[in-house]
């Protein structure tokens, strides 16, 4: 059936006194000297349950979308043996990755929060003259079987065809991501030594060997509702889940409002102006 109305208000979170902004310079500071900052709990229970089910609603074709991008998990819990260009195939609660979440009015109302608007703002702070526009809005699922291992990668470079990369993501756990369940690691400051290869993504092997990223790597344990920010070009990862439970994480990814899209052999695409 088609997308609803926004039948269960979200709120987000909107007002000062969540985060002051005090405490706000903190994070910021935090997040430019180590590539990542917890940001604290932001969403409550209700919440967190309205955003679950609205994305399990979507898993299972209940509430649907045009444009939305799927991809499934892989069998064997590899991110090598992960499949490409196969989008929708059927009802699961399996699927990896779905992005454009932008389209729905639930997952709208949290990802433009007051609060966000106002780290963006930091980030960017030639926002005030240009706004700050949406690269994407994806979920993160590891699935109740595990799910899939994500290598230590960075998000920009080449591939993502910007005349210039975002700096600022917005993790939101949408269910507790324990130690053992998938939650996201880093390797403190590593978004310093800018990307590892022009085209970005998965950190090549040798790489992470040079850096001992091994040794260097933190995890990052969430709770539901927890926010953290993360720098596209710090290193991070995550394993598959062993808690028999589903990790599912919303990223959103905020961008200078100049930003625009390189890509010729098709058209151009164009970002929503979010703030």
């Amino acid at each position: 059936m088609a997308a609803p109305a926004a039948d269960r208000c979200i709120a987000g979170v909107s007002s000062r006194e969540v985060v002051d902004d005090d405490a706000l310079e903190r994070i910021v500071a935090h997040y430019r000297e180590h590539g990542w900052a917890r940001v604290g709990r932001l969403g409550d229970g209700e919440t967190m349950q309205a955003l679950r089910d609205r994305i399990d609603a979507i898993m299972l074709g209940e509430v649907t979308y045009d444009g939305l991008f799927f991809q499934h998990d892989s069998q064997t819990g590899r991110y090598e043996d992960l499949a490409y260009g196969e989008g929708w195939c059927g009802p699961s609660l399996a699927y990896r990755k779905i992005e454009k979440l932008e389209k729905d009015p639930l997952f709208w109302a949290w990802l433009t929060s007051d609060v966000f608007r106002r780290i963006a703002r930091r980030v960017y702070p030639e926002a005030d003259v240009s706004g700050v526009a949406l690269y994407r809005a994806f979920l993160m699922n590891k699935h109740a079987g595990g799910g899939s291992d994500l290598p230590w990668h960075q998000d920009g470079g080449n591939f993502w065809g910007l005349d210039r990369d975002p700096v600022l993501q917005v993790w939101t756990a949408l269910d507790d991501a324990p130690l053992d369940g998938g939650c996201l690691e880093v390797v403190p400051g590593s978004h310093r030594g800018g990307l590892a290869t022009p085209l970005g993504g998965v950190v090549p092997a040798n790489h992470v060997e040079a850096a001992r990223a091994e040794e260097r790597a933190l995890a990052l344990p969430a709770v539901a509702g927890e926010v953290i920010l993360v720098h596209n070009h710090v290193w991070h990862r995550s394993a598959r889940s062993q808690t028999g439970k589903p990790r599912r994480a919303l990223s959103v990814c905020y961008m200078d409002g100049r930003t625009e899209c390189r890509r010729r052999k098709r058209a151009p695409r164009s970002f929503v102006r979010v703030f």
